[in-house]
């Protein structure tokens, strides 16, 4: 059995049928952990979420904030985008089934990969929060997403404020900053305030502000955190952040890290890519 981590495929189900034969994936044996952004600005969300949806147990999948978007459009709490390219999506035959599938995914994992445990999310992770806070918070959100009103969820997840984690913050305010985290950031505050108008490289951000995985204190240091989301950081690789936006959908390269324990402790990995027949200019 082997497991992978795929970065952010974002509509592009061709390159993701080439890394699945290159990685010779099967269902019955292997386990893919994507994650987020499976859908939009590539020409083909609908045939990603097929393909994931067919893999039944085997795809365990992320949602990015491109996937919360399309949830939105769906309900019609925001119009799409200008780049977007969701419209065969949300008029096919299907759609029902598929977005029923998508909105029932996860905002963050946690594995154990022989002795390291392995947190999975779109985007980020604040320093005040443990792996174990983070899987409880993500699960709050997910809760309400998956209720009765998920028209009223979208209506007020949308803001970028406030933009710090505090335990006392409740309801609309609590969960925007548990979404804005997992499926947005890229630079806070030492103290955990976001920031959101960055998106260059790990140098782009604004004074006082630095990656959040370069943050001081972050309590998640124990950990291997695996995102994506970030496409003009690309492929990073330390002992305990994993980035895997590659930036397909801009032209870049569709990755997955198969990941096994080590012999000597921690993880093995093994980086394998195809490139991507996209090409727009890079976006968020």
């Amino acid at each position: 059995m082997a497991m992978y981590l795929i970065g952010d495929i974002q509509g592009c189900d061709s390159a993701l049928e080439r890394l699945t034969r290159l990685i010779d994936f099967s269902p019955s044996r292997d386990t893919l952990y994507v994650l987020g952004d499976l859908v939009n600005r590539g020409p083909e969300s609908a045939g990603v979420l097929r393909r994931l949806m067919g893999f039944g147990d085997a795809a365990r999948c992320l949602l990015g904030n491109h996937d919360l978007h399309l949830l939105a459009v769906h309900y019609g709490v925001r119009k799409p985008a200008r780049q977007d390219t969701l419209t065969e999506l949300l008029h096919a035959d299907d759609a029902p089934a598929l977005l029923h599938w998508l909105h029932h995914q996860k905002l963050a994992l946690l594995e154990h990969v022989g002795n390291t445990e392995l947190l999975m999310v779109h985007a980020g992770v604040l320093p005040a929060w443990t792996a174990a806070k983070t899987i409880a918070l993500s699960t709050e959100v997910e809760t309400a997403l998956q209720g009765p009103d998920a028209a009223g969820f979208f209506q007020q997840m949308y803001g970028n404020g406030p933009d710090a984690w505090d335990d006392g913050l409740q309801g609309a305010d609590r969960r925007r900053v548990i979404v804005n985290a997992l499926t947005r950031l890229r630079f806070c505050t030492p103290q955990g305030a976001m920031e959101f108008a960055h998106s260059g490289g790990v140098d782009a951000g604004p004074t006082g502000y630095v990656p959040w995985f370069d943050a001081p204190n972050r309590q998640t240091t124990g950990q291997v955190v695996a995102f994506g989301h970030w496409s003009t950081l690309g492929w990073l690789n330390r002992p305990n952040v994993l980035a895997l936006d590659s930036g397909c959908v801009w032209g870049g390269c569709l990755s997955a890290l198969r990941v096994a324990p080590a012999a000597s402790g921690g993880l093995a990995t093994e980086l394998l890519q195809v490139k991507c027949a996209q090409s727009q200019a890079p976006g968020d």
